[in-house]
C-alpha cells in the first residue's frame, strides 16, 4: 500500500499561478491525502476556485514555527513563494532567506519530508538579458547549457537558489527538483505580480490588435502553461528516486510557436479575429498595456457594471507590476525555443502536451468564473 502525501504549498496564489496549479492538480492525485496551501495575502476559499475537499486547509499568513495540523507528516513542498525586487543583490538575499528559513524549519519539523519543487525558469538561461542573452545562437536550450557567464551568473538568484538546496540536501533523506518554465499561462484570482496572461485577458475585453512589436511577434518560444508545470511537477516529486537533484525544461508542447500563430486563437477565445501589430516596425516598444488600460479605466469600470466583474480586477496595487505586459511582449524578441527532451524521456508514456487553443481556453476560463473578465464581450 502506498504511504499518503502531505504536500505542502508556499505561495499557493501568487506570481504567475503555477503555486494555483499545484493546489488544483493535487486535490484529485489519489497519493495525496493532505495538502495545506500556505498564501501570504488572505485568500477566502470561495475565492481560490479549487473544487472543495477535505484534503485541503487553506492558511494565510502562517508562521511555520506555529502548529499547522498534521505538520510532522509533510512528505512533499512545492516552494512558489517568491519577493521581487529590481536591485539583484536584495532579490537575491529576499529569496535566499525565506528558501532556507522554510527548509530550516521543515527540516526540523517534518520527519518525513522527502522532496522540495523548486520552479525558477528560463532566466536560467539568461533570457533577461535580452539583447545580451548569451545562447541565442546555441537553441534549442537544454539543461545541459553552460552557466551564464559572470556577472550574470552571480547575479541570478535561481543560481544561489539551487547552491543552496544542493548543500543543504547534502548526505539527507530528502532531494530537490527544478522545473524551468518560460512565460507562464496561467490564473490566481487576484491580482499578482507577473501574470501576463491577466493582462492579456483584460486587455482583449477591450482592444484586439496584438501589444507587441513586429519583431515578437515573429520570434519563437515554447509557452509553458501553469497546468503543464503542475502536473509534471507533482508527477516528478513522486517519482524523486529518478528526477531528484535534476532540473527540467517545462512547457506545453515540443514544437515551439510563435505570437503569429498564438494570438488569433486567444482571440477566437473572445470571439475576435486576431489583428497583428499596428505600426510599430521593427524597433518600436509596443503598445503599454498597462498604461493603456489606466487610460481607458472608465470604459473598463462601465464594463465591470454591465457584467458583474470584480471591482478593479486589475489596477496596480503594489503588488502588480506595471512593466510587465510591454516587458514580456515586447522587449521578448528574440528566439529562445527550449528542448523538452529530458521533461519527455522522463515521463516517458505518461507524458502529456496541450497546444495553445486549451491552454489559454481552459485560463481564460478560469478568469470569467472568478468574474475578473466577461462572460461575453459586446
Amino acid at each position: 500500500m502506498t504511504t499518503p502525501n502531505h504536500a505542502l504549498v508556499f505561495g499557493a496564489s501568487g506570481i504567475n499561478g503555477w503555486a494555483w496549479a499545484f493546489v488544483n492538480e493535487l486535490i484529485p492525485t489519489p497519493a495525496f491525502t493532505r495538502i495545506t496551501a500556505l498564501t501570504n495575502r488572505p485568500l477566502s476559499p470561495s475565492q481560490t476556485l479549487w473544487p472543495a475537499s477535505p484534503k485541503l486547509h487553506l492558511v494565510s499568513g502562517i508562521d511555520l514555527l506555529t502548529q499547522i495540523p498534521h505538520l510532522p507528516d509533510v512528505t512533499t513542498v512545492y516552494f512558489c513563494a517568491y519577493i521581487f525586487n529590481a536591485d539583484p543583490a536584495v532579490e537575491t538575499d529576499c529569496n535566499i532567506a525565506i528558501l532556507r528559513n522554510t527548509l530550516v524549519a521543515v527540516e526540523a519539523l517534518c520527519p518525513r519530508f522527502r522532496v522540495l519543487v523548486l520552479p525558477t525558469g528560463v532566466k536560467f538561461y539568461g533570457v533577461h538579458l535580452l539583447q545580451d542573452f548569451p545562447f541565442a545562437n546555441a537553441l534549442p536550450l537544454r539543461e545541459t547549457h553552460p552557466p551564464l557567464p559572470a556577472p550574470h551568473h552571480d547575479n541570478l538568484f535561481y543560481t544561489h537558489q539551487l547552491t543552496l538546496l544542493r548543500t543543504l540536501s547534502s548526505h539527507k533523506p530528502w532531494t530537490w527538483i527544478d522545473l524551468r518554465p518560460d512565460i507562464i499561462t496561467g490564473f490566481v484570482p487576484h491580482n499578482n505580480q507577473f501574470n501576463l496572461a491577466h493582462w492579456v485577458a483584460r486587455y482583449l475585453s477591450l482592444v484586439v490588435p496584438f501589444p507587441g512589436t513586429t519583431r515578437s511577434w515573429n520570434c519563437w518560444s515554447n509557452e509553458s502553461s501553469q497546468d503543464a508545470i503542475a502536473r509534471f511537477g507533482i508527477w516528478a516529486s513522486l517519482s524523486s528516486e529518478r528526477t531528484g537533484g535534476e532540473s527540467f525544461n517545462v512547457s506545453d508542447e515540443a514544437r515551439a510557436g510563435c505570437w503569429r500563430e498564438r494570438w488569433g486563437v486567444i482571440c477566437a477565445e473572445f470571439g475576435l479575429r486576431g489583428v497583428g501589430p499596428q505600426g510599430d516596425g521593427d524597433e518600436g516598444y509596443g503598445v503599454d498595456v498597462a498604461g493603456w488600460l489606466r487610460e481607458n479605466r472608465e470604459g473598463w469600470a462601465r464594463m465591470e457594471r454591465a457584467y458583474g466583474l470584480q471591482a478593479d480586477g486589475g489596477s496596480e496595487d503594489g503588488v502588480t507590476l506595471g512593466f510587465v505586459p510591454r516587458f514580456l511582449l515586447s522587449q521578448f524578441d528574440f528566439d529562445r525555443t527550449v528542448s523538452l527532451e529530458k521533461m519527455h524521456a522522463m515521463w516517458g508514456e505518461d507524458k502529456e502536451e496541450r497546444e495553445v487553443g486549451a491552454a489559454w481556453g481552459t485560463v481564460l476560463d478560469r478568469f470569467r468564473r472568478a468574474r475578473i473578465i466577461p462572460i461575453f464581450v459586446e
